[in-house]
C-alpha cells in the first residue's frame, strides 16, 4: 500500500512540478551533516562549495542529513540554499558489525520515513553517496522511476578495489538500468563495463578567471614540497615527512608545507620535534583557500599517497598550478596524471618515492613539460564548465556568468 500510494500521489506532483519548470523542489539525500551558528548554516567546505553550485539552480531545496554542533575548528563553509530551504535533520548511524546494524534499525526506520517523504515532494532527487544515507537513498529512489535522479558517488568507482559491502550495494543498484530508471550517475574517472546510467564527472575548485600564466619552476636552489589533506590514516601524512627526512639526509634542500588537521596531526607533530626536522617541515593546520592556492603556485611537488580516493581535488588543484604531484594509484588518480606522464605514480614506499622526485630533479626539461601538461589537463576543469554541466543535467537554460 505504502509503496502504490508513493507511486500515485508522487506521480501527481511530479506531474505538477513538471508543468512549472521554474518552481524546482531538489531534494538532497547525504550522510553529510549541516550545522548552525550565527543564523548561516555550515556544512564541510568542498561539499558545500559544490552543493552551492547546485542551489543556485533551483527555487527550493531540502536536505535529509543529520546535524551536528558548530565547531570553529572544523573546516566548514556557509550554506547558500534558495529562499524555501528545508533541512530534515535525521538521526546518523553505522552498520559496521551485527551489533551496530541492530541498533541502528529504529534510526533506519525514521529516515526512511524522512527519505519517502521528501521524495515525494521532490521534482529531481539528488544522492551523495557512498555512505549510510546514500544507501538508504539508491533504495528507496527505487519507488519513484518516473522522477529525475542525480547521484554523485564521491568515492572509487573502481570495482578492482577492496571496497565495504555497503559500497558495492549502492554501485550496484545505482549502475542496474533495470531497478534505477531516470537517473545519471556521476562517477570519478571513465572504467570498463559502465551502464547508460553511469557518467564520468570531475571537481572543479577554480574559475576561468584563474588562468593565469604561471612559468614553470626552477629546480634550481630550495625545492618546495606540499601536503594538503586531512591527517588521518588514509591520507598518511606522516610518510611525506619521513620522505622529506630522507631527501634532506641525502643532501637535497627540500622544504615541507603541510595544510590540514586530523587525527595524526599530534603525532605529525611530534615527529617533526623529535627529529629535528622544525626548519624543514611546516604544519600550517586549516587556512583560507588563498594562503593553500599561493603555496600551490610557488610548490613544485605535491606529495599524497593516500590510500582511498574519488576525485582527490588537491591533485587536480596542484596540476592546475604547475605543481607536480607525486602520488598513489587509487580510484581514477592514474587517469588523472596521464599514467604518469604529468606526475608520478608510487607505493607507500619512503625510497621508491624519494627515487622519484630525484628522478625529475635530474631532469628539469621532462619537469618542466610535465608541469605544462598537468596545467594545461587540469585547467579544462572550472567552476564554469563545472556550472554548466549540472544545469544541462536539470534541464534548464544556463544562468548568467557569475565568477
Amino acid at each position: 500500500m505504502l509503496i502504490l500510494y508513493t507511486h500515485l500521489w508522487g506521480k501527481h506532483r511530479s506531474q505538477y512540478f513538471c508543468r512549472h519548470p521554474v518552481v524546482m523542489s531538489f531534494v538532497v539525500v547525504t550522510h553529510a551533516p549541516l550545522s548552525y551558528h550565527g543564523g548561516k548554516i555550515y556544512g564541510y567546505a568542498p561539499y558545500i562549495r559544490e552543493m552551492n553550485i547546485w542551489c543556485r539552480q533551483v527555487s527550493s531545496v531540502i536536505f535529509v542529513c543529520p546535524a551536528e554542533a558548530y565547531n570553529e575548528q572544523d573546516l566548514l563553509m556557509a550554506l547558500e540554499p534558495p529562499a524555501r530551504f528545508k533541512h530534515v535533520a535525521i538521526p546518523d548511524f553505522n552498520l559496521l558489525g551485527w551489533r551496530n546494524v541492530l541498533k541502528a534499525l529504529p534510526a533506519m526506520l525514521v529516515c526512511s520515513i524522512n527519505i519517502i517523504w521528501a521524495m515525494l515532494l521532490a521534482s529531481h532527487i539528488h544522492l551523495r553517496c557512498p555512505g549510510n544515507m546514500g544507501l538508504l537513498g539508491c533504495v528507496w529512489q527505487i519507488f519513484f522511476p518516473w522522477k529525475p535522479k542525480t547521484a554523485k558517488y564521491a568515492g572509487n568507482w573502481d570495482w578492482k578495489s577492496r571496497q565495504p559491502a555497503t559500497y558495492r550495494w549502492q554501485q550496484r543498484i545505482l549502475s542496474n538500468t533495470w531497478l534505477t530508471h531516470r537517473m545519471q550517475a556521476l562517477v570519478y574517472g571513465e572504467w570498463p563495463g559502465a551502464t547508460r546510467n553511469i557518467k564520468a564527472f570531475f571537481t572543479a575548485t577554480y574559475s576561468e578567471a584563474d588562468k593565469v600564466p604561471t612559468p614553470p619552476r626552477s629546480l634550481q636552489g630550495s625545492i618546495q614540497l606540499m601536503f594538503a589533506g586531512t591527517f588521518s590514516p588514509g591520507k598518511q601524512p606522516l610518510l611525506s615527512v619521513q620522505v622529506v627526512q630522507a631527501l634532506q639526509q641525502a643532501g637535497h634542500p627540500v622544504v615541507l608545507h603541510m595544510f590540514g588537521a586530523g587525527e595524526q596531526w599530534q603525532e605529525v607533530n611530534d615527529y617533526v620535534q623529535a627529529h629535528g626536522l622544525t626548519r624543514v617541515v611546516h604544519l600550517h593546520g586549516n587556512q583560507p583557500a588563498p594562503i593553500v592556492k599561493a603555496h600551490f603556485q610557488q610548490s613544485h611537488f605535491l606529495l599524497f599517497i593516500s590510500r582511498s580516493e574519488g576525485w582527490p581535488k588537491v591533485v587536480a588543484e596542484s596540476m592546475f598550478w604547475g605543481c607536480v604531484p607525486i602520488t598513489s594509484a587509487v580510484s581514477c588518480v592514474p587517469q588523472m596524471v596521464g599514467q604518469g606522464s604529468r606526475g608520478t605514480l608510487v607505493t607507500d614506499n619512503v625510497a621508491e618515492i624519494v627515487a622519484a622526485i630525484e628522478n625529475w630533479l635530474q631532469h628539469p626539461a621532462a619537469y618542466a613539460a610535465a608541469s605544462q601538461e598537468g596545467m594545461e589537463w587540469s585547467r579544462q576543469f572550472t567552476l564554469e564548465k563545472f556550472e554548466t554541466e549540472i544545469v544541462a543535467m536539470l534541464g534548464k537554460q544556463a544562468p548568467p556568468n557569475r565568477h
